[in-house]
């Protein structure tokens, strides 16, 4: 406890800033959201280059410590909230979503691999952002109100996709089913399998990547490096089928979460980039006559169901890995049906 005498000249001021400071919990359907945009959803009047001063001086920390704006958030953490402007936001600045368009409400609910009354999954094609952005104004979790179907609530999202990254998305109908999709990412009880072509064949053929990884800042924005220091990454692998030493159709099952962990993992850990991975591959990610597109595909999830049971569910390769599939000789399963079974 701080026994010194307070100065009568500033507790006036000190006590009119600190009933302005505040605290605020990260919600369960929060999981996972970047702090800027959880502050751009609950302050929409705050800018980004406000909101980028405030974490350069401390002022907003999460669970006491200093962040960045892409500070991943978890739930139940504590955001330290200073004085921010205000007055009601503007229309624009509310951020309401903009009403969906025919032809998008059409392609979301062609994405619909399953759904039920607590659960939406969808077949996320390459190149939809999940979440806006800077300069980025079409996303998923802008046009989620299509997918209603019925329902008073819009389905929330529970977990992510890179942009680039096709396959499984799960949605979460209410806040409920959403705290329980949360926890079930969180505590890794969500089973989650990609599939991934490789430049090169990778030796062993199976194994464990144990490659602790870090994020570093660069000229052309974040990247995620290998480092002693770093957070624990672990991926398990396999060859599923291989073109000779030119490429290889890889089974991925990362036991953690990390940005950019399976892509990382091949490039550095394998010494296989990703077909298409300028990234993290460069140039050594590139086949003559194939796309130059990222080839990683959420292929399939298995976890707890909210009501109960367990929910599986597999997505169809995108048309730039049927391409390649095709080019390469690899053969194309069908995605097997989704099903919910006793555990």
């Amino acid at each position: 406890m701080d026994s010194r005498p307070a100065d009568p000249m500033s507790t006036a001021t000190t006590a009119s800033t600190a009933a302005t400071i505040r605290h605020r919990s990260v919600a369960p359907e929060e999981a996972d959201i970047r702090l800027d945009r959880w502050f751009r959803r609950h302050f929409p009047r705050l800018t980004q280059g406000a909101l980028q001063k405030m974490l350069r001086t401390g002022q907003v920390r999460v669970d006491g410590r200093r962040a960045e704006a892409s500070t991943r958030l978890r739930p139940g953490q504590q955001i330290r909230i200073p004085p921010l402007p205000e007055g009601p936001p503007t229309e624009a600045q509310r951020g309401a979503p903009r009403p969906v368009s025919p032809e998008d409400a059409r392609l979301l609910e062609r994405m619909v691999l399953y759904r039920d009354d607590s659960v939406i999954a969808l077949n996320k094609p390459y190149g939809l952002a999940v979440q806006g952005g800077p300069g980025l104004t079409r996303h998923l979790d802008a046009m989620l109100g299509a997918l209603r179907f019925g329902h008073a609530e819009r389905p929330r999202l529970v977990h992510r996709l890179d942009r680039d990254t096709s396959g499984v998305l799960l949605l979460a109908r209410g806040a409920a089913a959403a705290s329980k999709l949360a926890a079930a990412f969180r505590g890794r009880d969500a089973e989650k399998t990609y599939w991934a072509v490789v430049v090169g064949r990778p030796s062993p053929e199976s194994g464990r990547i144990d490659l602790p990884l870090a994020k570093q800042p660069g000229p052309r924005g974040e990247r995620t490096t290998p480092a002693e220091g770093g957070t624990r990454a672990i991926t398990d692998y396999r060859v599923l089928d291989a073109a000779q030493r030119r490429a290889a159709w890889l089974e991925l099952r990362p036991l953690t979460g990390r940005t950019h962990q399976l892509r990382v993992h091949c490039a550095r850990g394998l010494g296989t980039p990703i077909l298409g991975d300028g990234k993290y591959g460069g140039a050594a990610a590139q086949i003559e006559g194939l796309p130059p597109l990222l080839h990683l595909h959420a292929r399939a999830l298995r976890l707890p169901h909210p009501e109960g049971g367990m929910l599986e569910v597999a997505a169809p390769l995108p048309p730039h890995m049927e391409q390649t599939f095709a080019f390469l000789g690899f053969d194309r399963p069908r995605a097997p049906p989704p099903r919910r079974t006793p555990r």
